[in-house]
């Protein structure tokens, strides 16, 4: 009997279900049009025969890397430059980090009033507006080229989605673990440290080291504009027609990304899992 008054049920669901096909439809002719109205300023010519060379240059000097550059280990050669490249995307992102905190929590609604919250976010969301490239050359003209340029940069930049990342994870607090804490009449350091932490701190280190990826590739390109790493001197290669050189550097910087991209990973499947 029961299973007569299922397929009623069933086939009355599937009849009151919305009827939008011409929703989706419309939808479809929107992104078409939308693509077809950005094709009209992409006006592809074809290669050209400087073009075809260069790119049989790149190939021939990824093929055929300087290897001496690799071994060499002076401040001029590949091991100091990577180095230095990971070292500003590790002090960035740990500097942004523990930046972010402080300021997560005041701009999180349920933390403090909305007006405080709104403010602060209103200050992440300015300095998320402008991309890492034009804080480099802001801050160039601040501290002047170099690493610490670089370092000062990607700070700046990581507080801009770290603190995003950070106020959704405290927003999301499971508040009945707070009220138990204090209902057994714990003071705010212990419900800070055995009600917040414990919730927060996977979250927190996860956003940090997804940051930390982020950081590495952006290094590469802040260092074209003088901020420091292995981007001046592959700007440099390439606008002297070095192709060896520049093979040598996109190899091991493809090596590099890879090694940090699986590391990275595993650590964060770790903290998704809580192991």
């Amino acid at each position: 009997m029961s299973e007569l008054n299922v397929k009623p049920n069933i086939l009355e669901a599937l009849y009151a279900e919305p009827k939008n096909l011409w929703k989706r439809i419309l939808a479809f002719l929107v992104i078409l049009g939308l693509v077809i109205w950005g094709n009209t300023g992409s006006n592809f010519n074809g290669l050209t025969e400087k073009g075809i060379n260069v790119a049989k240059a790149i190939f021939y000097g990824i093929t055929h890397p300087e290897t001496l550059l690799l071994f060499n280990f002076t401040t001029k050669g590949i091991p100091f430059l990577i180095l230095e490249t990971i070292s500003i995307a590790f002090l960035g992102t740990l500097i942004g980090a523990i930046l972010s905190i402080p300021i997560s929590f005041l701009s999180s609604t349920n933390i403090v009033p909305k007006w405080i919250a709104y403010i602060f976010r209103a200050i992440t969301m300015l300095i998320r507006t402008i991309p890492s490239l034009v804080w480099a050359l802001i801050w160039i003209r601040v501290t002047g080229p170099g690493a610490f340029c670089g370092v000062v940069t990607q700070s700046v930049c990581s507080i801009g989605m770290i603190s995003k990342m950070y106020i959704s994870a405290i927003e999301n607090l499971d508040t009945g673990v707070l009220e138990a804490l204090d209902a057994c009449g714990c003071n705010t350091f212990e419900k800070i440290r055995c009600g917040i932490l414990p919730q927060l701190s996977a979250s927190f280190i996860s956003t940090a080291i997804y940051r930390f990826d982020i950081n590495l590739k952006d290094a590469t390109i802040l260092g074209i504009v003088g901020a420091g790493g292995i981007g001046f001197p592959l700007n440099d290669a390439i606008a002297n027609a070095r192709w060896n050189r520049v093979g040598a550097f996109v190899i091991v910087l493809i090596t590099l990304v890879i090694i940090i991209e699986w590391i990275s990973t595993r650590i964060r499947a770790k903290l998704a899992r809580g192991n």
